[in-house]
């Protein structure tokens, strides 16, 4: 991160001079220091070491050592126009691009420890890359302008939905609506704490936090409800319905966002004993499924799990290990050689509702546990190089894209958030195709006109129990996957 912003910035003259006062505690030294800042960081180069800090708040955000191969460092000087301070280091020219490489290593660790009032998140990026600031602060942008587009107006139209207190109503949303004829796609009124964890996921994604960004009122909002939902024993929302356990990973997965990325210290107990539901639901000596510890156990449960105890471990909240490992065990058990990941066994293929589900949405169009399965294999830090099922389980997600076929019964929202995540992970070709039919499928097909302008048609295999407020969400999350996270395996 450090390298990137000074060689971007030439090391040229900062746009905005600090005096570093409230930087005292932190640098002693009588030289004083060569600074340079961007928009949203100040670089200090003292002595052989450069100082990153927030240039909000002036926390210390992580530091840097310059090897000491690296060019000379000269005192710090006068711009030529007067309009701030060039840093003081002999910048290796072009023609030595590999020296220049060297110059600053990019920060792998926090350099300072974790305390309740310093930020949870690694500032120099790591999995969540340099989310936090806002998305002029990612390196990564969506595929084309077109999709930023609809990554921004599906935004506001969750932000338009939202309820005073926070909630985002999964049957309700259209109460929310302007004049004109009221939007449709309903979902089930049991799914709010889950709608709501994932367009709480969706403007973490793009860079908002409860402190910045323009969602942040949004999300301090749907923090405090979720919050007011949970129950003495950690459980987010009801245990009504009987997959009542997706709502809760997934507002558990939420509520660990909000606490790391917003640097909320008061939000850790929520999260925490989230995260600890999640674990006594956990059926003895294996995964999860839909009640507790009812010795069956699923993918499709399991993946939101893990995504939730994968979080909360990244933020340094307490998570039983042996869960995780036995998750890993749990998808080996259930995957086949050819790389498909079966819902409950080896084998078995994504699961419908009863009725006619199947028949409007032929199983045989999607690939969706395998391709939750495959995420959850790079979350969990699995190598593709060094585990071929992955390549497998690659091959057959490449092999059935997404496709926008309201008609064929191939739009699966599901699907498609973790098949693009998973394929971001695998990148190369893979990654290359997939991305392609993604931006083909959901980019022309989010609705234009009138109420349901920005949102995108619950169309697909779920959208009956999630409703539009679901479908939306997700294409967001989807299309966010060019910069939610880094790459995982390097």
């Amino acid at each position: 991160m450090i390298l990137r912003a000074l060689i971007s910035a030439g090391l040229a003259a900062a746009p905005t001079l600090l005096a570093p006062v409230a930087l005292a505690t932190n640098l002693t030294c009588q030289e004083p220091p060569a600074m340079l800042a961007t928009s949203q960081y100040l670089f200090i180069v003292r002595g052989d070491w450069v100082y990153q800090y927030d240039v909000d708040t002036l926390l210390l955000k992580g530091r840097a050592e310059i090897p000491s191969d690296a060019p000379a460092r000269r005192p710090a000087r006068r711009s030529a126009n007067g309009g701030g301070v060039s840093i003081g280091l002999d910048v290796p020219r072009a023609n030595k691009p590999a020296r220049a490489k060297q110059l600053v290593k990019p920060l792998a660790k926090p350099v300072i420890e974790v305390s309740e009032s310093k930020p949870v998140m690694d500032g120099a990026g790591g999995r969540y890359g340099s989310r936090g600031g806002g998305r002029g602060s990612m390196a990564a942008r969506p595929a084309s302008r077109a999709a930023g587009k609809a990554i921004q107006n599906g935004l506001k139209w969750l932000a338009e939905h939202q309820d005073e207190n926070g909630r985002w109503d999964a049957d309700g949303f259209m109460k929310h609506d302007k004049d004109g004829a009221a939007s449709d796609g309903a979902g089930s009124a049991v799914h709010d704490v889950g709608v709501t964890g994932l367009a709480m996921l969706a403007m973490f994604g793009d860079g908002s936090t409860l402190r910045s960004g323009p969602y942040k009122e949004q999300l301090k909002r749907a923090t405090k409800w979720l919050k007011d939902q949970q129950h003495a024993n950690g459980l987010f929302g009801s245990n009504a319905s009987h997959d009542f356990i997706y709502d809760h990973a997934i507002a558990t997965y939420a509520m660990c966002e909000a606490y790391g990325l917003s640097n909320m210290a008061m939000l850790k107990q929520a999260a925490q004993k989230g995260i600890n539901y999640i674990e006594s639901h956990r059926n003895p000596y294996s995964v999860w499924r839909y009640q507790p510890r009812d010795n069956d156990n699923d993918i499709s449960v399991t993946s939101w799990c893990v995504m939730a105890l994968e979080s909360a471990k990244f933020f340094k909240l307490e998570v039983n290990k042996n869960a995780l490992m036995l998750a890993a065990t749990y998808l080996d058990q259930v995957s086949t050689p050819d790389g498909r990941h079966g819902y409950t066994k080896a084998g078995e293929k994504s699961s419908r509702m009863p009725g006619d589900h199947a028949v409007k949405f032929p199983i045989e169009k999607c690939e969706a546990l395998t391709a939750a399965g495959l995420f959850c294999r790079f979350f969990m830090g699995q190598d593709p190089n060094q585990k071929p099922i992955m390549k497998a389980a690659a091959d057959l997600l490449i092999a059935k894209p997404p496709t926008w076929d309201t008609k064929a019964g191939s739009i699966d929202h599901y699907y498609w958030y973790y098949g693009t995540y998973a394929m971001f992970q695998m990148g190369g070709s893979h990654w290359k195709k997939w991305s392609k039919h993604i931006n083909q499928a959901l980019v022309p097909n989010q609705q234009t006109e009138g109420n349901a302008a920005g949102s995108w048609d619950p169309a697909g295999v779920w959208g009956e129990q999630g409703g539009r407020v679901y479908s939306t969400a997700l294409s967001i999350l989807t299309l966010e996957a060019y910069y939610r996270y880094s790459r995982l395996i390097r």
